[in-house]
């Protein structure tokens, strides 16, 4: 039970920590029919973005701005579409750090636009590019434009969404080809402060936007990857559930195999005037040492294994099927300590109906019984 509460949770964690890396909590961009990376501008001097940035929107723990440009990388023997996506100083990179494997991330001018990029790993292996390599990125417009640009990083998910097309660079470069104004954006990028809440946050802050301006959760943009956690989470309960029925099965053959061991036992001690409510207890008591050592060896096997995994990757994984190198573990406590006192409480009351059959024993049978 521990270990799989431990691997569905890494699973889960590692997962949307890398979904939400590419795209925050909820993305607010100009209402658009069109499907292409063509964005309409908003502006960071709008009302909402200004009471975002000084948390005075409830739900918002940060807001950040992002846009997206169509283009072409060429090399001197490749060339491959991508998706650039413009980033500033307000990006928060902890959760994208995890995924760079080479290299580092954007470094910021003050004034003009840095020429760094990050690709992924399948885009530089597709063009045969490595760090510090350069490369011409077309921009395909009414008047196309070309700049070079040079790899400063390269990052790996193992999800095509991202690494097929998504490269990083800055903000300013997008502006840039675009002509718009410095204060022009394509969207805004929005972390909340309880995912766990995303839903009735998403309905809050959407009272603060305009009829043109279009709110989209990542639990949508990337729906199938959270209904593949529902799925998953409707897997383990009833894996669980087997589980706990076959451990309690176990202890119930056990103590009925004790009793029926003892029945001369129990014919003796009813034969003193044991009363059938205090032999009872004696077996009960019996199995509540064998559930007290059962928890604890399980204890110490289920978290002594998940604790190898954490630290030393022991059990390798494909990324190109699971999306991550190792079996991931997330330390719950919380629902640790959940199945532990649900088995407490459980399997004594489990007990109470083996015990039972001590009231069916006759005190002269039992006596005769070989």
């Amino acid at each position: 039970m521990l270990i799989s509460f431990c691997i569905f949770g890494g699973f889960k964690q590692v997962i949307r920590d890398k979904i939400i890396s590419f795209t925050g909590h909820i993305q607010i961009t100009k209402y658009d029919l069109s499907n292409s990376y063509e964005e309409i501008p908003l502006s960071t001097q709008h009302e909402f973005f200004q009471k975002a940035q000084n948390k005075q929107i409830p739900h918002i723990a940060h807001i950040q701005t992002f846009s997206r440009k169509a283009a072409l990388l060429k090399t001197d023997s490749e060339v491959a579409g991508a998706v650039l996506k413009g980033i500033d100083k307000s990006y928060q990179n902890h959760l994208f750090l995890a995924n760079i494997i080479e290299g580092r991330m954007l470094e910021w001018q003050d004034s003009a636009y840095t020429n760094e990029i990050v690709c992924s790993k399948k885009i530089a292996n597709a063009l045969e590019l490595a760090i510090g390599d350069e490369i011409l990125c077309y921009f395909l417009q009414e008047q196309y434009r070309v700049r070079k640009l040079q790899i400063v990083g390269i990052y790996e998910t193992g999800i095509e969404d991202f690494d097929d097309k998504l490269v990083y660079c800055d903000n300013k470069l997008i502006q840039r080809i675009n002509n718009w104004e410095p204060n022009q954006v394509g969207g805004f990028e929005i972390l909340v402060q309880d995912f766990t809440k995303l839903n009735p946050s998403s309905r809050a802050i959407l009272e603060y936007l305009e009829y043109d301006m279009y709110l989209d959760r990542v639990t949508d943009m990337y729906r199938h990857f959270f209904d593949w956690f529902a799925m998953l989470e409707r897997n383990v309960v009833i894996f669980l559930a087997v589980i706990l029925f076959v451990a309690a099965f176990n202890i119930v053959s056990v103590l009925l195999i004790m009793i029926t061991e003892r029945t001369e036992m129990i014919g003796v001690l009813k034969a003193l005037g044991a009363r059938n409510k205090q032999i009872r207890r004696i077996f009960l008591f019996n199995g509540l040492e064998l559930i007290g050592k059962g928890l604890l060896f399980g204890n110490l096997l289920g978290l002594g294994l998940c604790a190898l995994q954490y630290y030393f990757q022991i059990i390798p994984l494909d990324p190109q099927n699971y999306y991550m190198s190792s079996v991931p573990i997330q330390w719950d406590w919380q629902m640790i300590i959940f199945s532990n006192l649900f088995t407490i409480l459980l399997v004594p009351m489990i007990l109470l109906l083996p015990t039972w059959f001590v009231t069916r024993i006759s005190p002269i049978k039992a006596l005769r019984f070989d």
